[in-house]
């Protein structure tokens, strides 16, 4: 099993930036595919972007395409989320997770969701 903890938010102006890091434990990080959700206030989670488990393949959603950037070092046991050129809508707390994809439609493969980290971005 693979326990996750994510770290990197906080507060940011509009157009700015910040790293999001995903630290894996459990022998089995390099094995799954791994993926970024987000949810807003008073909003559904939705998918962010994934990364298959060798790093070869990324996949993002149509809102963040060109201005985030997921990526992995399987040395380390660490999933990233470069997010450039925040927006106030990119707002919510984001969340990683080993995922699986079903059709057009990613999904959670560990059930349970970690405690995310919070972005907040400001107009």
């Amino acid at each position: 099993q693979v326990q996750l903890s994510e770290s990197g938010g906080g507060l940011v102006q509009a157009g700015g930036s910040l790293r999001l890091s995903c630290a894996a434990s459990g022998r089995t990080f390099s094995g799954y595919a791994m993926g970024w959700f987000r949810q807003a206030p008073a909003k559904e989670r939705e998918f962010v972007a994934a990364i298959s488990s060798n790093g070869g393949f990324t996949y993002y959603a149509d809102s963040v395409k060109g201005r985030f950037t997921i990526s992995r070092d399987n040395a380390k046991n660490t999933v990233y989320l470069q997010m450039n050129s925040l927006r106030p809508e990119d707002t919510a707390v984001y969340y990683c997770t080993a995922v699986r994809r079903s059709g057009s439609s990613w999904f959670n493969a560990l059930g349970a969701w970690g405690q995310g980290t919070l972005v907040t971005v400001s107009s």
